[in-house]
């Protein structure tokens, strides 16, 4: 696809900032770092120009040089104009060191004066631009950045080529930009130095192209109009910016079911090629675009007689993307279907929908089409379309339900029951399940504008204090005009009281006030014969008094649990069957809890129930976490904290668990950002009970980090809030024992104490056996530094056979940890070797640590064992620090294959202890190769054994 020059972005309104590209960005960096060259490549507006700046911004420098050139199609006929931008601020500076022969055809290239040519002068100019880049690099390292590389005249391109292949050790590098659309970059890179790297720019995700919206100041876009913003854009930031800008600037919004509305600017990319097409084969094409999933044999249902000879010649310009072995039509780019069904008149449109009404063979499609075709109120289509909405959300697809529902609304009679609101209330309803909290809140707020039934404006008012998911303070004033809404119906003040309840947790931090109104709520859905709002109010209820560590605790989810049940409430998040993992995973019974955890996400997702998704991948990373499994619960944490931002539900909690999972088993720089990022969240949100959690996470990342000062201050703010909220049960937060490791190391041994004694009586009374065995380990740890070191030792080994029986991996490796350390002080402090030889002290904390894929545990296994006058970890145990060093440069991933490749794991191990593919494993090694400087495998295991590799 070609974008006009003259329709591309400015560059001085593009900000140096790399939004979605930060690891490209760090590979290409590091690239120059070294010394190497850079050639981005990839389609029109994706970004190569946005990244190339920062990339020279980031290399300039006092005593660098930075030439630049920036071409353009109109001026590629143009021979030197490049080498004149390169060259002509600099040519004074260097023209005295030239031969005379050589200046003087550089400075006719450059000036036009005396008409040279490569014909003519074709080795004196190529010798010049090559004498050239070396005088400047004499003073310093020269970077030449090249913009727009398919638009360099042939005369430049010819020279800085020459130049490039013969640098040889000169401090000139290359950072080019060059526009691949299908075409093959090697071309460009045969005539770039070479060590040059090539770095292919490809779409940003959903989350990507929010964040860029969002700096750009296209905010009051929904969610929902985002996502189609990266559909219809393809992941392309420059489409999605000028599509971004259109809408933000209109006043009008598509209707449901219709694509986005295509600004002429954008239109323009593609109208040009659709010209070339006959009318027939254009009318075609729009049948395709209105179409879901488009094929032939849709286009011969719609009446398309000649479908295979027109979608051939759109292939032929490129419009549609050739596939013979896949039976759906695909366009080259999402951009072009939309800029053709928006140029459509509406007449045309209407009929083309009508067309697939009946050609369509999904009965949602059916109906989607036959509304889409029908102007003004119509009872029957209303009612399709309401069908269709009902079989969606049987399918687990709530988004598309909440669509068709909007559809059916508007052709919905005034007159008619169902309403017209109704309807819209039941697509905002299906819109929460989908995530879309922004939707349904518009809808909601709509639907009160006119509603004067009571049920149905605190059906709306249930939906506005939903979408405001954690923030509940934001909603305060909403409750005294519900409440006057339902009136004395015991049905309506049901669902009022469980949002209060909601408001007393979340927003008041009194777990007493939310369990009083919880059981209110239950009793007055009983009364009111609302069996789902009163399963809903007892499940809260329980969940309340688990973390309260309340007596009633176990009958209440027995109550939650009992016959009738509702299948929405049985799988959602706040429903009975959260209640009982909750329960579940607080009694350490973590097999049954996974079971539990596993069916209810299988569940959700059949269903399409978006916010649940988000907090049960949370929920199996905890068990995951709590297991001792670390990569595993890794992998889970980020994918909740990706449908989180995605969604925009549950951000905070997300961020939490990927804290405390990153410390675990990923990079702990990493989880301290989380963890602020979520306290930030609970902190707006109003939040205290989420910040609890939040700050537990930093408390435990500061102490993984090394930092135990902080983690103090952290933890004891946790302990405050806990006490303040009632909190009770210590297995909700597990921070205690952290609290009193960090406590140790900062010299407050008695407070460690004192904490441990007072957290042990809950513990007791709630048979919380893996959190009794942590305060053990904590306890051991106060004993030591107090000099009973043999009292210690017997607490710790038996510590770690305890929490390795109820199933707590990573703290039975702490436990280890802890046993290895101070036997390893008391082996110091006798100052002499035993008489025959033993296992390393760290042996086993590293095993137990590897097997649970804790890596920045195992950093700490291995600088303690260095440190120390033990002898070193076996090279089979953990990597060596002249490894993890190597590897502190690498991302994430590529760290995680590394270190196993350096245990001597094969490809296909690697995949599935990290569950990834085997083809995964191999793509992240050669991007570990290119970083490490190696070309193998066994040069990593080199690497690993503290060798030079070769």
């Amino acid at each position: 696809m070609t974008v006009r020059r003259d329709f591309q972005e400015p560059s001085r309104s593009r900000p140096d900032l790399v939004i979605g590209r930060e690891d490209l960005f760090t590979s290409a960096r590091d690239q120059l770092g070294r010394g190497g060259s850079v050639l981005l490549h990839g389609p029109a507006g994706i970004g190569k120009s946005t990244v190339l700046r920062a990339l020279a911004a980031d290399y300039a420098g006092p005593d660098r040089t930075v030439l630049r050139c920036s071409a353009t199609e109109s001026e590629s006929h143009l021979p030197f104009l490049a080498l004149a931008d390169l060259f002509g601020l600099v040519l004074d500076d260097v023209s005295g060191s030239l031969p005379a022969a050589q200046r003087t055809a550089l400075e006719s290239a450059l000036t036009g004066r005396g008409e040279s040519t490569l014909q003519r002068d074709g080795l004196a100019l190529r010798l010049a631009v090559l004498s050239a880049l070396r005088a400047l690099a004499a003073r310093g390292p020269v970077l030449v950045v090249a913009d727009d590389l398919q638009w360099l005249d042939a005369a430049s391109a010819e020279l800085l080529g020459f130049a490039a292949r013969r640098l040889g050790d000169t401090p000139v590098q290359m950072l080019c930009a060059v526009r691949t659309e299908g075409e093959e970059y090697d071309r460009h890179l045969r005539a770039s130095p070479p060590d040059t790297l090539a770095v292919r720019l490809g779409p940003l995700t959903r989350t990507q192209v929010s964040a860029l919206l969002d700096h750009r100041g296209y905010t009051p876009l929904s969610r929902s109009t985002v996502r189609d913003i990266h559909r219809t854009s393809g992941g392309n930031p420059l489409f999605a910016l000028e599509l971004g800008r259109a809408l933000a600037e209109s006043t009008a919004r598509p209707r449901p079911g219709e694509p986005l509305p295509v600004p002429t600017s954008l239109r323009a990319l593609v109208l040009s090629r659709l010209e070339m097409l006959s009318d027939e084969a254009r009318r075609t094409l729009l049948v395709a675009s209105a179409g879901a999933r488009p094929s032939l044999a849709l286009l011969h249902a719609a009446g398309r007689e000649h479908a295979e000879a027109e979608t051939a010649q759109a292939a032929a310009l490129g419009l549609l993307a050739t596939d013979s072995e896949a039976p759906a039509l695909r366009f080259a780019h999402p951009l072009i279907s939309a800029a053709l069904y928006a140029e459509a008149p509406a007449q045309e449109r209407r009929a083309v929908h009508a067309a697939l009404s009946t050609a369509a063979s999904d009965p949602i499609e059916r109906a989607r089409h036959l509304a889409l075709a029908t102007t003004g109120t119509d009872p029957e289509v209303a009612a399709r379309l309401a069908e269709a909405a009902a079989l969606a959300r049987d399918r687990g697809a709530p988004s598309v339900a909440a669509s068709l529902g909007l559809l059916a609304a508007r052709h919905t009679p005034a007159d008619s029951t169902p309403g017209p609101d109704e309807r819209r209330l039941q697509a905002a309803e299906d819109a929460i399940t989908a995530g879309e909290a922004d939707l349904a809140r518009d809808i909601a707020r709509d639907v009160l504008t006119r509603a004067t039934v009571p049920a149905e404006r605190v059906r709306a008012w249930m939906v506005v204090i939903e979408a405001a998911g954690q923030a509940l303070g934001d909603v305060d004033a909403v409750f005294p005009q519900v409440l006057a809404d339902a009136g004395d119906d015991p049905g309506l003040l049901a669902l009022v009281h469980y949002q209060l309840a909601w408001r007393g947790l979340v927003v008041e931090g009194d777990f007493a006030e939310a369990r009083q109104e919880a059981a209110h709520a239950a009793e007055l859905a009983a009364r009111g014969g609302d069996r789902r709002t009163e399963l809903m109010a007892l499940s809260f209820q329980a969940s309340t008094e688990t973390l309260m560590g309340h007596p009633d605790a176990p009958v209440t989810v027995k109550r939650a649990l009992t016959e009738p049940q509702d299948p929405y409430v049985a799988c959602h998040h706040n429903g009975a069957g959260s209640a009982r993992f909750r329960w579940l995973i607080m009694s350490d019974q973590l097999p049954e809890a996974r079971a539990t955890i596993t069916a209810l996400l299988r569940e959700v997702r059949r269903r399409g129930m978006v916010e649940s998704e988000v907090h049960f991948l949370r929920f199996l990373a905890d068990t995951e976490l709590r297991s001792g499994h670390c990569g595993r619960a890794l992998d889970l944490a980020r994918e909740s904290l990706r449908l989180a931002r995605d969604s925009g539900i549950g951000e905070g909690a997300s961020a939490m668990l990927a804290s405390l999972a990153e410390a675990s088993g990923g990079d702990v720089d990493r989880a301290l950002a989380l963890a602020r990022e979520a306290a930030d969240h609970a902190e707006v949100d109003g939040d205290q009970m989420y910040l609890s959690r939040a700050l537990a996470a930093l408390g435990y990342a500061q102490l993984v980090a090394g930092d135990p000062a902080a983690a103090v201050r952290s933890l004891r703010r946790v302990r405050e809030l806990e006490q303040g909220l009632g909190i009770n049960d210590p297995g909700r937060g597990r921070w205690h024992g952290d609290l009193a490791e960090a406590l140790v190391r900062v010299g407050e041994p008695g407070e460690a104490q004192d904490l441990v004694d007072t957290t042990r009586v809950h513990a007791m009374r709630l048979g919380r056996q893996s959190v009794l065995a942590v305060l053990d380990r904590a306890e051991a740890l106060v004993r030591a530094a107090r000099g009973d070191h043999e009292g210690a030792l017997v607490r710790l080994a038996s510590v770690q056979d305890r929490l390795g029986r109820l199933g707590y991996g990573l703290e039975e490796a702490r436990a280890a940890f802890a046993l290895a350390r101070l036997r390893a002080q008391s082996t110091a402090a006798r100052g002499s070797a035993p008489a025959t030889p033993a296992p390393a002290p760290y042996d086993e904390a590293a095993r137990l640590f590897r097997r649970c894929r804790a890596l920045p545990w195992l950093r700490q296994v291995d600088a303690a064992a260095t440190a120390g006058s033990a002898a070193p970890v076996a090279p089979a145990a953990s990597a060596p620090a002249v490894a993890l060093d190597a590897l502190e440069g690498l991302a994430s991933m590529e760290r995680q294959v590394a270190s196993l490749v350096m245990e001597g794991a094969t490809n296909r191990e690697i995949a599935a202890r990290l569950f990834i593919s085997v083809k995964t494993v191999e793509a992240t090694l050669t991007r570990v190769y290119r970083k490490l400087g190696i070309r193998s495998r066994v040069d990593i295991v080199r690497l690993a054994a503290g060798r030079r590799t070769t």
